[in-house]
């Protein structure tokens, strides 16, 4: 069992590298193609950030699937399945209208043909949904045709329910990143655990997605030099979608009959994860739910669904008092939350202990929600090992050194006061939000001070 995870973190680390590497010229070939909208009402940045950041993140697909072709243990999913070359067909044909979205903001309408089309590729090349579990029944087989319109549903729903919560630095890949990685343990127990060959597609495009991911969110943390844009955030629900349907519609619970018994237990011992990921709420539950309620509101409000606004989750914590950061971890924990406490619960389904443990998670949740402007101080002792804000000590310092320059004569401050006046603003933070078309690097130190992304945005 070593092996094949060392081949999957081989896998998932080679990803990485790529979509990583790559990123920074894409960036300069989307400042020089233009790929710069204007500042829109609804958008949280402050300057006009370059986008493409999906070109990155295809590479990073291909690389990852031409490694695991080459691997000896993941060798097998290419030659048994057709699904990774299903995958790859739709991915570049998502990514593709993706990268003419960001360039030429298309039609919502045409985005969406995109969308069913590139399902529709993916269906013709056998990822589709084949059955369904049905607890109390068993597995039910599904028309071609029935397959077919519910693998497109999934894919359009996940695609945008990730493009939907692509509003803040880092948000989107990183929840992906979670569920994928959720994902990802389900998948490889189905394989490994009960020896289920069908569900190898799935553990491996898990896998990649986690890289695409991990090697973008250098770049496009706060303040984001780069963002993904419709050809990354489409291109990585649309491989999230990927997994979900190989898992659900193509591993048959009769093949757990050993284990479980009989077709109808098998069902139900996997229904906590199976039926979930069938509409992978348990997976993208958060954008899930600011989708429905992004529909809802701007139908209710006489506005088309498709129709941009700043009702979104993310922008209901910043306008509470969340800091961009908090806003994106209070995010991140609720996907988390959501996405394992699934996956432990198809583990140990019977076990009290891990609704209680979620229960209480969520309380703990709640009660950050509830204090948006909470900074906590440290104590005495680790001051030293925490950022400046954290520090009673550093903050009463530096207000009591303002007050004396304040109260202090024009013209008679001396060397000393100067260096202190300097030194204070050097600490004084960047407001939220800002960030300049050249400032913050993924290779080198971000920019954190005032005077330097003044300059920046000058440039």
């Amino acid at each position: 069992m070593g092996q094949p995870v060392r081949d999957y973190l081989l896998t998932l680390c080679v990803t990485a590298a790529v979509t990583y590497l790559l990123t920074g010229p894409v960036r300069k070939f989307a400042i020089a193609v233009g790929a710069m909208p204007a500042i829109r009402a609804r958008d949280v940045h402050r300057e006009p950030t370059p986008r493409l950041g999906g070109i990155a993140m295809f590479g990073g697909l291909c690389a990852g699937l031409i490694v695991a072709d080459h691997l000896f243990n993941l060798n097998s999913v290419f030659e048994l399945s057709n699904e990774p070359r299903a995958l790859l067909s739709g991915a570049a044909l998502i990514w593709l209208i993706g990268v003419l979205d960001d360039k030429f903001e298309l039609d919502a309408l045409i985005k969406l043909g995109g969308q069913m089309i590139a399902a529709a590729v993916m269906v013709i090349q056998g990822l589709t949904i084949l059955w369904l579990p049905i607890p109390g029944v068993g597995t039910v087989a599904l028309t071609q045709w029935q397959g077919t319109l519910l693998t497109v549903a999934l894919v359009v729903i996940t695609i945008n329910a990730v493009n939907f919560v692509d509003g803040l630095d880092g948000l989107a890949a990183g929840m992906v990143c979670i569920a994928s990685a959720a994902f990802f343990l389900y998948a490889y127990r189905l394989w490994y655990g009960y020896g289920i060959e069908a569900a190898a597609p799935a553990t491996l495009f898990a896998a990649i997605l986690m890289g695409m991911c991990l090697g973008f969110l250098p770049h496009n943390m706060h303040p984001a030099r780069i963002f993904m844009g419709d050809s990354g955030s489409m291109l990585i629900g649309l491989v999230l979608a990927a997994g979900a349907i190989s898992v659900t519609g193509q591993v048959d619970p009769d093949l757990m009959q050993i284990f479980e018994g009989s077709e109808r237990e098998a069902t139900h011992a996997m229904l906590p994860v199976f039926i979930p990921l069938l509409l992978p709420l348990t997976i993208i539950a958060i954008p899930a739910a600011d989708l429905v309620l992004a529909i809802v509101r701007r139908t209710w409000n006489g506005q088309s669904p498709f129709a941009a606004d700043r009702g979104h989750l993310h922008h209901r914590l910043l306008e509470i008092g969340h800091s961009h950061s908090r806003s994106v971890l209070i995010m991140y924990f609720w996907s988390a939350l959501i996405a394992f406490g699934a996956v432990g619960y198809s583990v140990h389904s019977a076990s009290l202990w891990i609704v209680l443990v979620i229960v209480g998670l969520s309380a703990v949740g709640l009660v950050l929600l509830l204090m948006p402007r909470f900074v906590p101080r440290a104590p005495r002792w680790a001051e030293a090992f925490v950022p400046p804000r954290y520090r009673r000590r550093r903050r009463a310092g530096q207000e009591e050194a303002a007050q004396d320059a304040e109260d202090a004569p024009q013209g008679q401050h001396g060397p000393g006061s100067s260096q202190m006046a300097s030194s204070e603003q050097e600490r004084a933070p960047v407001a939220v939000g800002v960030s300049g078309v050249n400032g913050a690097t993924a290779i080198g130190p971000r920019s954190r001070f005032a005077d330097r992304d003044r300059a920046d945005s000058s440039r």
